[in-house]
């Protein structure tokens, strides 16, 4: 397909030096996390997200177990490899299933690469790190990584996660070109912004991913499967029919939110039609009116900056 030359903002991301779409797409959903999406519609959310000019999309083996990787493969087939930067990850491959072995890592990313059909990736992702005891990750699958590296599979090495604990951790014993954190800036919590000094100084690529913190902050229902409490659950539904009632889309203030802050390359947005895509994109530039954030803000003051527990206690 040709992937014409349209507006779009672009970020450095960290010492990787490659110019990424302030706004990515998120391919969790393109795997059916969020309900059926037909194939059909996989191909073509993607082909729209290359015209509309983002450049970065990120999937893993988990999303759909290994579905999300299957429709971007085939919605990459036959499009220029200079027209986009690809990341996926290794070491989680079902909810219950992390292994960060050399051997489970190296498998995995060949398995990725097949289903991609891409040559390579740009970044390859430490997927939830805090799963397992840090020297895993680092003395297996980081060392897998390494070795992927330097035979050309890969080209940059970063680590996911929901806890901020893990990044310090792991910058404490390796270097990393990138990192996604997510749901840790959004309307409701900007605890994200605690560690990127540290980033920074490292000169580490920042991701943000789930800025509407999967799904709380829209008009959809909360899926079965989310971890947040009670409380967190009920201020970001009163925040969605708040805004509703002034005719304005949650979804759309949260993001043009998370696009806005410059320290921060590039965030990762889901979408399973066309629609979501362009309707997100009109999001890249704009900032929130400051009278509706407010309305939010105090809405959700009595849970800000709460997430939920995840993975290992240390990191917690």
């Amino acid at each position: 397909m040709e992937v014409p030359f349209l507006l779009m903002l672009y970020r450095t991301l960290g010492k990787t030096n490659l110019s990424v779409s302030v706004l990515g797409l998120g391919c969790s959903g393109l795997g059916g996390v969020f309900g059926d999406v037909t194939e059909a519609e996989a191909i073509r959310t993607v082909h729209t997200a290359l015209e509309e000019g983002i450049n970065y999309l990120d999937t893993s083996p988990l999303y759909g177990f290994t579905k999300s990787e299957t429709v971007v493969g085939k919605a990459l087939n036959g499009v220029s490899r200079d027209h986009y930067f690809l990341s996926s990850k290794v070491g989680r491959y079902t909810f219950n299933d992390s292994d960060f072995s050399y051997e489970r890592v190296s498998r995995g990313l060949d398995e990725s690469l097949e289903r991609l059909g891409c040559g390579y990736l740009d970044i390859a992702i430490l997927h939830d790190i805090e799963y397992v005891p840090l020297y895993e990750v680092i003395d297996g699958g980081l060392r897998a990584l390494l070795d992927a590296r330097a035979d050309g599979r890969i080209r940059f090495i970063g680590a996911s996660g929901m806890p901020l604990k893990i990044f310090p951790a792991i910058l404490g014993r390796t270097e990393l070109d990138a990192i996604i954190s997510y749901a840790n800036y959004t309307l409701t919590n900007t605890s994200l912004e605690t560690i990127l000094p540290l980033l920074e100084e490292r000169n580490v690529g920042v991701i943000n991913a789930s800025p509407l913190t999967l799904g709380l902050l829209t008009r959809k229902p909360v899926a079965k499967w989310h971890q947040a409490g009670p409380e967190l659950i009920a201020k970001c539904r009163e925040a969605v029919e708040w805004c509703d009632r002034r005719g304005v889309d949650i979804a759309e203030v949260g993001l043009q939110f998370a696009l806005g802050n410059p320290r921060i390359a590039t965030t990762l947005s889901g979408a399973c039609s066309p629609q979501e895509v362009k309707q997100n994109v009109r999001c890249v530039g704009k900032s929130p009116d400051p009278q509706i954030l407010a309305g939010i803000r105090a809405i959700t003051e009595p849970v800000r900056d709460i997430a939920w527990p995840c993975g290992r206690e240390e990191y917690n």
